[in-house]
Protein backbone atom coordinates (compact mmCIF):
# COMPACT_ATOMS: atom_id res chain seq x y z
CA UNK A 1 0.00 0.00 0.00
CA UNK A 2 1.24 3.49 -0.88
CA UNK A 3 1.97 5.98 1.86
CA UNK A 4 -0.20 9.07 1.91
CA UNK A 5 2.79 11.26 0.97
CA UNK A 6 3.35 9.35 -2.27
CA UNK A 7 -0.20 10.02 -3.49
CA UNK A 8 -0.90 13.12 -5.59
CA UNK A 9 -3.41 15.86 -4.84
CA UNK A 10 -6.70 15.87 -6.78
CA UNK A 11 -6.93 18.98 -9.02
CA UNK A 12 -10.07 20.91 -8.09
CA UNK A 13 -11.86 24.22 -8.01
CA UNK A 14 -13.92 25.85 -5.29
CA UNK A 15 -16.45 28.65 -5.29
CA UNK A 16 -17.06 31.27 -2.61
CA UNK A 17 -20.48 32.47 -3.72
CA UNK A 18 -21.46 35.76 -2.08
CA UNK A 19 -24.92 37.29 -2.23
CA UNK A 20 -25.74 41.00 -2.39
CA UNK A 21 -25.76 41.14 1.44
CA UNK A 22 -22.17 39.89 1.69
CA UNK A 23 -23.13 36.45 2.98
CA UNK A 24 -21.68 33.26 1.54
CA UNK A 25 -23.37 30.06 0.34
CA UNK A 26 -22.68 26.84 2.25
CA UNK A 27 -24.28 23.45 1.84
CA UNK A 28 -24.61 20.63 4.35
CA UNK A 29 -22.98 17.54 2.83
CA UNK A 30 -25.59 14.88 2.11
CA UNK A 31 -23.19 12.06 3.04
CA UNK A 32 -22.42 13.33 6.55
CA UNK A 33 -24.16 13.08 9.89
CA UNK A 34 -21.91 15.71 11.43
CA UNK A 35 -23.11 19.24 12.12
CA UNK A 36 -19.70 20.49 10.96
CA UNK A 37 -19.94 19.13 7.44
CA UNK A 38 -20.92 22.31 5.67
CA UNK A 39 -18.87 23.43 2.71
CA UNK A 40 -18.80 25.78 -0.22
CA UNK A 41 -19.28 24.29 -3.70
CA UNK A 42 -16.18 22.52 -4.99
CA UNK A 43 -15.21 19.73 -7.33
CA UNK A 44 -12.75 18.19 -9.72
CA UNK A 45 -11.34 19.69 -12.88
CA UNK A 46 -11.89 17.51 -15.95
CA UNK A 47 -8.88 16.75 -18.16
CA UNK A 48 -8.15 19.75 -20.37
CA UNK A 49 -10.85 21.88 -18.74
CA UNK A 50 -10.24 25.58 -18.10
CA UNK A 51 -10.35 26.21 -14.35
CA UNK A 52 -12.91 29.03 -14.51
CA UNK A 53 -15.13 26.84 -16.71
CA UNK A 54 -14.73 24.03 -14.17
CA UNK A 55 -15.83 26.40 -11.38
CA UNK A 56 -18.92 27.54 -13.29
CA UNK A 57 -19.80 23.91 -14.13
CA UNK A 58 -19.35 22.76 -10.53
CA UNK A 59 -21.44 25.66 -9.26
CA UNK A 60 -24.32 24.65 -11.51
CA UNK A 61 -23.93 20.93 -10.77
CA UNK A 62 -24.05 21.46 -7.01
CA UNK A 63 -26.42 24.41 -6.60
CA UNK A 64 -28.48 24.57 -9.78
CA UNK A 65 -27.30 28.17 -10.25
CA UNK A 66 -26.60 28.98 -13.90
CA UNK A 67 -23.56 30.99 -14.96
CA UNK A 68 -25.70 33.93 -16.10
CA UNK A 69 -26.67 34.50 -12.45
CA UNK A 70 -23.10 35.11 -11.24
CA UNK A 71 -20.26 37.52 -11.82
CA UNK A 72 -16.73 36.18 -11.33
CA UNK A 73 -15.01 38.74 -9.08
CA UNK A 74 -11.65 37.10 -8.35
CA UNK A 75 -9.52 33.99 -8.52
CA UNK A 76 -7.27 32.95 -5.65
CA UNK A 77 -3.70 34.17 -5.96
CA UNK A 78 -2.47 30.58 -5.72
CA UNK A 79 -3.73 27.06 -5.20
CA UNK A 80 -4.90 25.97 -1.79
CA UNK A 81 -4.07 22.46 -0.56
CA UNK A 82 -5.52 20.18 2.07
CA UNK A 83 -4.72 16.63 3.15
CA UNK A 84 -7.34 14.08 4.06
CA UNK A 85 -7.11 12.59 7.55
CA UNK A 86 -5.39 9.19 7.52
CA UNK A 87 -8.67 7.38 8.13
CA UNK A 88 -10.17 8.79 4.91
CA UNK A 89 -7.23 8.21 2.57
CA UNK A 90 -8.08 5.12 0.57
CA UNK A 91 -11.81 5.47 1.21
CA UNK A 92 -12.48 8.55 -0.90
CA UNK A 93 -11.83 8.93 -4.63
CA UNK A 94 -10.93 5.23 -4.99
CA UNK A 95 -7.76 5.79 -2.98
CA UNK A 96 -6.09 7.78 -5.77
CA UNK A 97 -5.52 11.07 -3.91
CA UNK A 98 -4.07 12.25 -0.60
CA UNK A 99 -6.19 15.40 -0.62
CA UNK A 100 -7.05 18.24 -2.94
CA UNK A 101 -5.29 21.17 -4.58
CA UNK A 102 -7.83 23.86 -5.37
CA UNK A 103 -8.10 27.10 -7.27
CA UNK A 104 -10.84 29.19 -5.68
CA UNK A 105 -13.13 31.76 -7.27
CA UNK A 106 -15.14 34.50 -5.59
CA UNK A 107 -18.44 34.96 -7.39
CA UNK A 108 -21.30 37.39 -6.80
CA UNK A 109 -24.77 35.84 -6.95
CA UNK A 110 -27.19 38.08 -8.86
CA UNK A 111 -30.26 35.88 -8.55
CA UNK A 112 -32.87 35.16 -5.90
CA UNK A 113 -32.92 32.34 -3.37
CA UNK A 114 -35.54 30.65 -5.57
CA UNK A 115 -32.79 30.23 -8.22
CA UNK A 116 -30.91 27.85 -5.90
CA UNK A 117 -31.81 24.19 -6.44
CA UNK A 118 -29.63 21.69 -4.57
CA UNK A 119 -31.79 18.77 -5.76
CA UNK A 120 -29.47 18.24 -8.73
CA UNK A 121 -28.73 15.08 -10.75
CA UNK A 122 -25.83 14.18 -8.43
CA UNK A 123 -27.02 15.88 -5.26
CA UNK A 124 -24.26 16.72 -2.80
CA UNK A 125 -26.10 18.89 -0.26
CA UNK A 126 -29.10 18.12 1.96
CA UNK A 127 -29.66 21.78 2.87
CA UNK A 128 -28.06 25.17 2.34
CA UNK A 129 -27.81 28.61 3.91
CA UNK A 130 -26.16 32.02 3.62
CA UNK A 131 -23.59 32.73 6.35
CA UNK A 132 -21.21 35.52 7.29
CA UNK A 133 -17.74 34.83 5.85
CA UNK A 134 -16.19 34.96 9.33
CA UNK A 135 -18.40 32.01 10.36
CA UNK A 136 -17.16 29.72 7.57
CA UNK A 137 -14.16 28.16 9.37
CA UNK A 138 -16.31 27.04 12.32
CA UNK A 139 -18.75 25.24 9.99
CA UNK A 140 -16.21 23.21 8.05
CA UNK A 141 -14.60 19.87 8.92
CA UNK A 142 -11.38 20.42 10.90
CA UNK A 143 -9.01 19.23 8.15
CA UNK A 144 -10.24 22.02 5.82
CA UNK A 145 -10.40 24.76 8.44
CA UNK A 146 -7.03 26.40 7.69
CA UNK A 147 -7.89 26.50 3.97
CA UNK A 148 -11.19 28.27 4.73
CA UNK A 149 -9.43 30.75 7.02
CA UNK A 150 -7.08 31.57 4.14
CA UNK A 151 -9.96 32.07 1.72
CA UNK A 152 -11.84 34.35 4.10
CA UNK A 153 -8.71 36.47 4.54
CA UNK A 154 -7.92 36.57 0.82
CA UNK A 155 -11.42 37.48 -0.39
CA UNK A 156 -12.63 39.54 2.63
CA UNK A 157 -12.37 42.97 1.01
CA UNK A 158 -14.25 41.85 -2.10
CA UNK A 159 -17.15 39.96 -0.49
Amino acid sequence: MKSNESLPYRPCVGIMLANKDGKVFVGQRIDSVSNIAWQMPQGGIDDGEDIEEAALRELEEETGISRDLVDVLARSKEEYFYDLPDELVGKLWKGQWRGQRQWWFLMRFKGDDSDVNIATAHQEFSEWQWVAPADLPSLIVPFKRRLYEGLVAEFAELV
